[in-house]
């Protein structure tokens, strides 16, 4: 039973894959497009995704995001980072034993706590057990010579963080990535909440891209919308 909840949630959530021909998926190839236009004069090997505040829809958008540019048959790694509350490996249906956080420490060799999901060209690395010191962890030397050995892997990495207004964690990363991407939600993100989030972006080394809206109302339905910077 719980095996059949998982699969029905992962289908929802990962629509991209599941129904990549639907009008949500192609919004997805969209936004894959925009970022790929903003790398024109500067290639983008990595994007840190995060929101203001928590529900803002960030991890479905950063799976799916890592979904379509594999789909281009790219060589793609989605990092969960988001060591505090971690759902990746629950969206993906992989082992969460080891991870980032067994990397960072010594404990486990980098190339170990990768996990290959069942679409083509998208790997994962998952957080492994909740450390008690997240924002040292990913501020350390180690995690910066992670990320630098990872750009010489993988065409594409994606950087699922924590909401940047609740915790230091992603404002650090921002720092360590080529670019960044803010998600926010109509009718749960705050006006104020979201231009805060923005600030702080624009204030770290890695390029602020833009915004993904969720759930705004068009024509047809939709529920994405990206707008650059």
């Amino acid at each position: 039973m719980v095996l059949k909840k998982n699969k029905v949630r992962q289908r929802r959530q990962l629509i991209a894959h599941a129904r990549s021909n639907s009008s949500i998926a192609e919004q997805y190839r969209n936004i894959r497009t925009n970022i790929e236009f903003a790398a024109v004069d500067k290639p983008i090997q990595s994007l840190l995704i995060t929101s203001p505040t928590s529900e803002a829809g960030k991890t479905t958008t950063a799976a799916n995001l890592a979904v379509v540019f594999a789909q281009q048959g790219k060589k793609v790694l989605i990092v969960d980072t988001d060591l505090r509350k971690p759902v990746l490996h629950e969206l993906f249906q992989v082992d969460n034993k080891f991870g980032l956080i067994n990397t960072l420490t010594g404990a486990q060799i980098l190339e170990d706590c990768i996990k290959r999901t069942e679409i083509k060209g998208l790997y994962l690395l998952p957080c492994g057990p909740i450390p008690p010191n997240p924002a040292e962890l990913l501020g350390s030397e180690t995690m910066k010579e992670t990320i630098s050995h990872l750009h010489q892997i993988y065409d594409f990495i994606i950087f699922d963080t924590p909401p940047i207004l609740a915790v230091s964690d992603a404002q650090i990363l921002a720092n360590q990535c080529h670019s960044s991407l803010l998600v926010i939600r109509c009718g749960v993100t705050e006006k104020a909440d979201a231009l805060k989030a923005k600030h702080i972006l624009g204030n770290t080394q890695g390029k602020l891209l833009g915004a993904v809206l969720n759930d705004k109302e068009q024509q047809k339905g939709e529920g994405y919308y990206y707008s650059q910077n």
